[in-house]
């Protein structure tokens, strides 16, 4: 939580409810609200913090609506602090967060607090990555793209819905004898090797293992992994997060050697049978940049495109964050240069000086 002096019990008074910080005592009360609210999600759950704390050292500053006792209105905050400069972000690193309240009014209230949080810490910004449409007075950020696809519980019409491409692509993946395993911490160890590698050949650098292990602990029920295999080498493998009736696909990779026998094929049609097998109705392929190659393959599949609406306050800054710059090209075609034996050292550090992805 946050250490600053005037942050501990800050309270504002709005009408009828008011707008604080909350402690470990408010986790309870915190998520029944992420549990009922229909726009809430994975990302508003509490555990989150712990996350960034124990593996970054971030602090938590998790904003509360309340009104006669009951909450109203939620919006956790990240202190993400890099080198030079510091943000505040609902949610960093991840698909989104942001504000969920009962009224417009909540949710001006909340950010006028967020803003106010932002200018006593002096970061750069404040940076809200929300699911659904706000009408708040901040900047738009309009690059990053989600997409849905229906699960189909029914496998041969799962395989219908598929238009012919697709469908042809799914079947050939299906001829090599790859094999598939879910799992959690048993399988960390394969999806990290998939991740790592596949991470320097995309010029980026990775999360530490110890970024999935602590999700993994935070969230026993919900979070999976998937680890396709040709013979007894792990060739794609993804991490899933589960949330109500959606299933989402956080991180997925798969090793280039190997991509002449499609593995992501084989990794996302299985992944679409795990999702009917656990009852969810939703595959969420999550957020990529709209146009890239990435945001293409799942469309392919068939999947909705669905707008992340995320919003910025920039505290000085020049502009939001931007991570397709010609210097951030030219950093990636070097970051595929390096040995991997540097990039596996030197990733997990600078991955979390990089704001906005």
């Amino acid at each position: 939580m946050c250490n600053t002096p005037s942050c501990k019990h800050e309270k504002m008074s709005v009408s009828t409810f008011q707008v604080r910080i909350c402690d470990e005592h408010d986790q309870q009360r915190w998520e029944t609200f992420v549990d009922l609210h229909k726009d809430c999600t994975s990302y508003h759950r509490w555990p989150w913090q712990h996350v960034f704390h124990d593996v970054f050292g971030w602090k938590a500053i998790y904003l509360m609506a309340e009104r006669n006792g009951e909450v109203c209105g939620i919006l956790p905050l990240i202190w993400q602090k890099c080198w030079w400069h510091s943000y505040l972000s609902s949610m960093p690193h991840l698909q989104g967060g942001g504000i969920v309240a009962n009224s417009d009014a909540i949710a001006h209230a909340l950010v006028d607090s967020a803003i106010e949080m932002t200018q006593t810490l002096n970061a750069s910004y404040l940076e809200l990555r929300h699911a659904t449409p706000h009408d708040l007075p901040l900047l738009k950020r309009q690059d990053k793209v989600a997409a849905w696809l229906a699960v189909e519980p029914d496998v041969d019409q799962r395989l219908r819905q598929l238009d012919k491409k697709t469908r042809n692509l799914v079947r050939k993946s299906l001829s090599f004898g790859m094999t598939v395993e879910f799992g959690r911490e048993e399988l960390l160890e394969n999806f990290y090797d998939v991740y790592r590698r596949n991470m320097h050949d995309l010029g980026s650098p990775c999360y530490s293992r110890a970024f999935f292990s602590h999700i993994l602990r935070c969230f026993p029920a919900h979070a999976h992994l998937c680890v396709v295999r040709q013979a007894e080498q792990s060739v794609a493998a993804a991490f899933l997060l589960g949330f109500r009736t959606t299933l989402e696909v956080a991180w997925a990779s798969a090793l280039r050697k190997f991509l002449s026998m499609k593995p992501n094929m084989f990794l996302y049609w299985n992944i679409l049978a795990f999702a009917a097998e656990r009852g969810y109705q939703i595959l969420d392929f999550g957020r990529s940049s709209r146009d890239s190659g990435s945001y293409a393959f799942k469309l392919q599949w068939g999947a909705i495109p669905q707008e992340l609406p995320w919003s910025y306050w920039l505290n000085g800054a020049m502009s939001a964050p931007a991570t397709h710059s010609s210097g951030m090209q030219l950093a990636s075609r070097l970051w595929q240069l390096m040995p991997d034996r540097l990039t596996d050292l030197l990733g997990p550090t600078l991955v979390e000086h990089i704001p906005g992805i």
